[in-house]
This record gives structure tokens, sequence and C-alpha cells, in this order.
């Protein structure tokens, strides 16, 4: 049997700090107004750097979280953003070119705040059907360039940042295999685009969020995503150690937590001292948990991303 193992994490925020204090001053908030709305007490945003520059810092910190020759075979670099700056060279070539990763092949994608899951998914499955031994996965976004800054529904909310994960095969020895068990990763990625224009960005526009409708679509099709991925994988919810999900929102993933009827301890969230980063929220916590020594070998968790598009998917790896 051939599973998914992650081998390295990594992640970057930019140094430039943004308080709520900050915000509230300039869009004439009450105070504590962002706090008790979003879950969200700060945010940061690059002034210099390019979002090629966050990408090659998260994977640096990877590097630096593991081995020097980590990256030696990685033959597949999978970028999500909703952010690029250029059509062509992608960020993924920009990355293959810093690290000097011959063979790998590249490439961008744009799947909303779902990109993380579903660049993922597609580096598993590319290892598990053998195209590839090891990818590097990394979910970036430098939202401030495209947050209108007297936009209520997106100012207080959006954040630069960055999160690399390095995945690669791993073979089961014979005598623990099983005929009747199947990799250890089940996904279940799913678009729906009637409703998508509740959130967009038009091409050198700013982000533009329907917060009532996200929030609705947020907190249903999610719920429904993760049940759906139980279902097939035949798991039980109280099994899953912790679900991490895309952090939008503190009341929409406390609302997740309670549909699902688990504690909010088991939703794992690190928006307040985040903020909301797009592809790279979901990396950037999965970094902090292991670093925190929060999941261990045969751990169960699930990733679940959802945005624009609409898209929505789910991830269960057995760790």
């Amino acid at each position: 049997m051939k599973n998914i193992k992650i081998i390295a994490t990594g992640k970057y925020l930019p140094q430039n700090k943004v308080t709520n204090k900050e915000l509230e001053k300039r869009l004439n908030l009450e105070e504590n107004f962002i706090e008790k709305r979003t879950g969200i007490k700060e945010r940061y945003y690059a002034k210099e750097e390019t979002i090629q520059k966050l990408a090659i810092k998260a994977t640096k910190n990877l590097i630096q979280n593991s081995k020097k020759e980590i990256l030696n075979q990685t033959d597949l670099i999978i970028v999500a953003t909703t952010t690029p700056t250029s059509y062509m060279p992608g960020i993924s070539n920009y990355i293959q070119k810093e690290f000097s990763i011959k063979n790998a092949n590249c490439i961008d994608i744009l799947a909303g705040c779902n990109g993380y899951v579903t660049a993922f998914d597609i580096a598993a499955t590319y290892i598990l059907i053998k195209k590839a031994k090891k990818a590097l996965i990394i979910g970036v976004d430098k939202l401030s360039e495209y947050t209108d800054q007297t936009d209520i529904n997106t100012s207080i909310i959006l954040s630069d940042g960055a999160g690399a994960t390095l995945i690669e095969g791993k073979e089961e020895p014979k005598e623990k295999s099983n005929s009747k068990q199947d990799f250890n990763i089940t996904s279940n990625i799913k678009s729906n685009s009637d409703n998508c224009e509740i959130l967009r960005c038009e091409k050198e526009g700013k982000i533009y969020m329907n917060g009532k409708e996200i929030y609705k679509y947020a907190v249903t099709e999610t719920v429904k995503n993760i049940k759906e991925l139980l279902e097939m994988k035949g798991e039980k919810i109280e099994n899953i150690k912790y679900i991490l999900p895309h952090q939008s929102n503190k009341k929409i993933m406390k609302s997740m937590a309670n549909r699902l009827k688990i504690e909010e301890e088991k939703m794992y969230m690190n928006i307040e001292n985040v903020g909301n980063t797009f592809c790279a929220s979901i990396p950037i916590a999965l970094d902090e948990m292991i670093k925190k020594d929060l999941i261990k070998s045969g751990d169960k968790i699930i990733l679940i991303g959802y945005g624009g598009g609409l898209n929505t998917g789910s991830i269960l790896i057995t760790i």
C-alpha cells in the first residue's frame, strides 16, 4: 500500500503587522468592533516583498525546519494563489529557479480560498498514481494589493502570507498491508458556480465580498462536504483529532463546529493573530500545528477549504 506522508512544512508572514486599533481609527469604527465581528486582532501586509518572495521565504522556512537536502528528488511544484501578478512565468517557476529544482513539473492554480486543498489533492494524486515521487505545495496570497481599504467587508479581515508543505509517497511493508485497506488519504473536492459572483476580483481590481452570502455558503457547504467525506471513508467524526479549516472568520468556524456537533477545540483556529490569508491560511496553520506537536503519527485530520468559485474541498489524511 502506498500512502502520502507530510515530511516538512514552513510558513512566512511579512514583518509589517497591522492592528485592529489602526484599522478602527482609520475606518471610524468602535473599539473592539473588528474582533467581535471576525475574531481577528491583527494581520500582516507585505510592503516591498512580491508574492514570489513570500512563496520563496515560506519555502526557505520549510528547509530551515528540516534537512538542507529536503528538496532533493522533488518532481512536482504546485502553487495555489488568488493574487498572481503575472500570467507567466508562474510562481512555481520562480520557486523552481530559486531552489534549483531541475526536474520538477511546475503548476500554478486558481481555485479561490480552496486553492491549497485542491493543490494538495492534485499533488497526492500524482504521487499515488506514480507520476511524481515528492511534491512541494505552496499556498500564497498578497491580498493587501487587492484590498479596498475603505471596504469594511474586506479590509478588516484580509492579510498577506505564505505556507509551504512537502509531501512524498510512502510504501507500507507487505506485512502491514491489508487488501481491504485503501490509501491514507481521501478527498471531496466540489465546485458550484451558480452563485459565484458573491466573491470575486476582476483584473487590476479589488476584492469584492458579499459577507452575508459568504457566511451562509460557508457554514452550510463546508459541513455538508465534511459529512460526505466521512461517509465516503466510512469514518466517524469522533475519530478525527482535528479539523483544520480555511481561516476565514472565527464566527464561521465556530458555527461549523456547532453544526458538526464537535468541541470548538477540535476546530483549529489561528485567525486571531494571522488574519485571513486565503490560499495561505491552511498551510500556515498546519505548520503551526506541527511545530506545537499537536498532531502525531496515526492521528486523523481533515483539511477543509472554501471560497471563490465557489469551490469547496476537504481532505481526510492519517498522519
